[in-house]
């Protein structure tokens, strides 16, 4: 390597040094990506090392490597000043093979996920807001693809620690799993991540297969530089003082040998006392160093340079230093000449080292580097390339109350989130809100800060949306009460549902009468309904009960109610994604008393009627759809939960269904699928398909972790999976589950499905602490009896509480199941009846059990609920005794009936039970 020539890991004649242990591993993990059909394993390869040891040296051999061995080798690298750009490593990686393709492999590749991933690659237009975490499950399945028509696959990023962030997420979850593919997994870095991105490089320095820490070079390697640099005359004690004046850093050397020739110094012993001050003009490269090697004009065109960074196009840096062709061409030679810049492939620029761009970079007077960030950015734009390119140059500049300037961040920032990028655009409207905005305008930048946090960050949502609110200058009258809406959701989101309601409630009270009052009233319902404690249950009740015949002979027309009010992240009339349709107002109301009247658990014919008004043509109307941020995703949920209670399974396994078709098209992958997955988990535990419902919970559990651990989705996910693991036998398992997510009191605020207490009394019943068991029955059937929650399938605590109690109070038991059964038949529900007649065999004598099973196994062969239908059998084969009439036969059912349902530990008891008998 010549001095000067990049600082890689001590070239000579195009070998490099002491870094053959390196490259020797990567070549075995080629070699096994690489082998015969059937036998691919893919790695994940980590260098790391401080600036200047070779890593990038490394690279460009494993990259020489990897495409000699047929891979197809997917390249990028990290920009010190483009970290900030979403998605620039990721499209540096795909872009350029996904263009390669054919329309049809290019499609095969994308699958359905085209409109969710497209977009962050540059390759498809943005629409709405994506989700984050869709995005990079889509990156995933492309990558995936790809492997399948590009195989194997080499994917090489250096410079990882200037990483983009929504790259680096991607990448540090796409590690997880390359050891699944016939993929190669290549990294290079130094230590010097950001705070934020600190648990990401842990984890991929964890994940590697190889880890390889690049060290200084040795007298012995340096002395060879020399030699090759300055003549085979160096001598020995010349070598080794430039050993020890540069550490043996490769980077160092080189730039220290360029200086000892351009002084035409002579590599004896007598001149090493001057080396350490050459060292430090060439490590320094100050402003004067580089006026005095370059000259000025050649020297703005690498200030240019350096503001764009990485895959720089000449003509773009010629019009950022307002230079023409001639005058450019000029500047790219003596550039070249003097191995500050090198040619790509692609006809593109870059910089022989990163440490020189740096030292470029930092030599700038800060406003020549103010100035050329606002040149960039228009010329970025006037480009084509659009203000996702353009905005990290905007964030650069000094604010000076420029309007035009706060639109570009805001139009920004609609497109960062169009790509699945919030952190941009919550940077974006940040330094638009110190531009600043208008004083009119003010309000509307908050609110668009708090919504683009929405799907990931409820806390900035909450703290942007109230200075919104309180805001002198305001929001509309429409926006506002957006704005309130979405606040009350971040709330509740956060285990704040409580705030949440009252919020939605002041709000109302304080607002005139029209649409925007009555919305808010009806999610102050809402938002009232998902509290796990209400002082006045009843009470609301029967003002929502009030409030839906006022709805009735209101006769208000809605069509113009919701207009403006869309995506979030999107203000005002440009977001245009919700509406409100004629009626959606009153849907909604039929959806909550539907529910309110479910959880009562009244006749279930008056709330199947409640949640049919709701379903014009037997469809989800727009208002209540999935992905229609109206309402959210709460009501279409507990409509397909009221189905459910209600043993129409077939209606809401149609919701649910469409619940997760909707979020995965839509790109949704973060909480919004979770909840869906949790409702299908519900489902298939209701239909007694305890392995398919275990799949789904699990799911759910997993994207709940990656939430964290105080949203209600986490607390629903163990409860439900909790229950359905003991269902199946595995009760230790579940009682872990419970303990490693501390799923016991304190309880959320927000109502969890199922109900915490019942279940969590549950646990400690199976787990044989019956007095526990019975005092936390006993206060969580308190507070639902208060509320005039009575539904014995949401929380059968009765019958539960009722075999807790009934060693020492066989009375009391008796009258407690009893009063579940009524309860039960209150709301004519089939699988309620059948679950309360089985609970209330437990604490009767054998004969009068027998009968109450008997009667429970004829309810329940008219329910879906199969799990509760297999228990029934077993029950009443084990109440009748193996050797009278019947109960081999009940017993025979239950065990081929719980072997469907995946119920292990129910179909291992039935056979405990015919073993006597003789049928096995």
């Amino acid at each position: 390597m010549k001095p000067g020539g990049g600082g890689g890991a001590g070239a000579e004649g195009g070998r490099l040094h002491e870094r053959e242990a390196e490259i020797r591993s990567a070549s075995r993990a080629i070699e096994a990506l690489t082998g015969p059909v059937g036998t691919e394993v893919g790695e994940l390869l980590l260098y790391t090392g401080a600036a200047g040891l070779g890593k990038t040296a490394v690279l460009t051999e494993v990259r020489r490597a990897a495409r000699h061995a047929g891979c197809t080798v997917l390249f990028a690298r990290g920009g010190q000043r483009q970290c900030h750009e979403p998605f620039h490593v990721v499209r540096q990686l795909v872009r350029p093979v996904l263009a390669a393709l054919s329309d049809e492999e290019r499609a095969r590749a994308f699958g359905p996920w085209e409109d969710v991933v497209g977009p962050a690659t540059g390759l498809v237009p943005p629409g709405g807001q994506l989700d984050p975490q869709g995005v990079r499950d889509g990156l995933d399945f492309v990558l995936t693809r790809l492997v399948q028509v590009r195989s194997p696959l080499a994917v090489i990023v250096d410079d990882l620690h200037w990483a983009d962030p929504e790259s680096l997420g991607w990448l540090a979850g796409f590690a997880v799993r390359v050891r699944e593919l016939p993929a190669l997994l290549v990294l290079a870095s130094r230590d010097e991540f950001p705070d934020d991105a600190l648990a990401l490089q842990r984890g991929l320095a964890e994940r590697a297969d190889r880890r390889h820490e690049l060290r200084p070079l040795q007298p012995a390697s340096v002395a060879h530089l020399v030699r090759e640099a300055l003549g085979a005359a160096a001598e020995d004690a010349f070598c080794r003082h430039v050993w020890a004046v540069t550490g043996g850093n490769p980077y160092e050397t080189a730039a220290l040998l360029r200086e000892v020739a351009d002084q035409r110094l002579d590599p004896v012993e007598e001149s090493s006392g001057q080396l350490r001050e050459l060292a430090a003009t060439a490590r320094g490269m100050t402003l004067r160093h580089w006026l005095e090697r370059l000259g000025p004009t050649t020297l703005r065109f690498a200030w240019a340079a350096s503001v764009l960074d990485t895959d720089i196009r000449p003509d773009l840096a010629a019009a950022i230093c307002a230079q023409g062709p001639e005058t450019a061409a000029q500047s790219v030679r003596e550039l070249r000449r003097h191995r500050v810049l090198t040619g790509t492939a692609a006809g593109r620029l870059e910089f022989v080292h990163p440490l020189i761009a740096t030292s470029v970079y930092q030599s700038m007077p800060p406003s020549t580097r103010t100035g050329m960030h606002g040149v960039a950015a228009v010329e970025l734009e006037n480009a084509g390339l659009g203000l996702l390119a353009a905005s990290r140059h905007l964030l650069e500049i000094l604010p000076e109350g420029d309007g035009a300037i706060v639109d570009k961040l805001r139009r920004a920032a609609r497109e960062h989130l169009a790509i699945g990028a919030p952190e941009a655009a919550q940077r974006c409207l940040r330094r638009a809100i110190s531009e600043p905005p208008a004083d009119e305008d003010r309000a509307q930048v908050l609110y668009e800060l708090g919504c683009s946090a929405l799907l990931t960050d409820p806390a900035t949502t909450v703290n942007q949306l109230r200075l919104a609110l309180a805001d002198p200058y305001g929001l509309g009258p429409e926006l506002r009460v957006d704005a309130v809406f979405r606040l009350a959701q971040a709330l509740a989101h956060s285990n704040r549902v409580g705030e949440a309601a009252a919020l939605c409630a002041e709000e109302a009270a304080a607002g005139g009468p029209g649409p925007g009052r009555l919305r808010l009233e009806v999610a102050h319902f809402m938002f009232a309904a998902f509290q796990s404690r209400d002082p006045d249950g009843p009470g609301r009740s029967r003002r929502l009960a009030e409030f839906d015949r006022m709805l009735g002979t209101v006769g208000l027309a809605f069509s113009d109610i919701g207009a403006g009010v869309g995506d979030p992240g999107a203000g005002g009339e440009a977001a245009g994604g919700a509406v409100f349709e004629r009626d959606g107002l009153a849907h909604a109301v039929a959806v909550l008393r539907c529910w309110d009247l479910t959880l009562r658990g009244v006749d279930r014919a008056q709330a199947l009627a409640l949640g049919e008004s709701a379903l014009p043509g037997g469809r989800l109307p727009r208002s209540l759809g999935w992905t229609n941020t109206t309402w959210g995703f709460e009501l279409p949920g507990i409509l397909g939960i009221s189905y459910l209670y209600a043993d129409r399974v077939d209606r809401a396994e149609e919701l649910f269904v469409e619940a997760v078709r909707a979020y995965e098209v839509a790109g949704w992958s973060g909480g919004h699928l979770g909840f869906a997955y949790l409702l299908t988990g519900m489902l298939r535990f209701r239909c007694g398909a305890l392995a398919a419902a275990e799949d789904y919970l699990r799911r759910a559990l997993r994207i709940a972790e990656r939430i964290g651990p105080d949203v209600p989705l986490h607390w629903d996910a163990v409860g439900a999976l909790a229950e359905t693991l003991a269902a199946r036998g595995r009760l230790e398992e579940a009682l872990e589950l419970a303990r490693d997510h501390a799923f016991a009191p304190p309880y959320p605020t927000v109502m969890v499905l199922p109900d915490a207490p019942t279940l969590y009394g549950r646990l400690l019943l199976a787990r044989g602490d019956a007095a526990g068991a019975a005092a936390t029955l006993a206060a969580a059937g308190a507070a639902l009896d208060a509320r005039g929650w009575r539904n014995t399938v949401w929380a059968p605590w009765l019958g539960h509480l009722a075999r807790a109690v009934a060693p020492e109070e066989p009375e009391r038991a008796r009258e407690l199941a009893a009063e579940a059964v009524r309860r039960a038949r209150e709301s004519g529900t089939e699988s309620a009846v059948g679950s309360a007649l089985r609970l209330c065999a437990a604490v009767h004598e054998r004969s009068r059990a027998a009968e109450l099973l008997a009667e429970a196994v004829g309810v329940l062969e008219r329910s879906p609920a199969r799990y509760e239908h297999a228990l029934a059998l077993v029950d009443l084969g084990q109440a009748l005794g193996t050797t009278a009439p019947g109960a081999r036969a009940a017993l025979t059912r239950g065990l081929e009936l719980a072997g469907r349902c995946g119920a292990d530990g129910l179909a291992a008891r039935a056979r405990g039970l015919l073993r006597p008998g003789g049928l096995l």
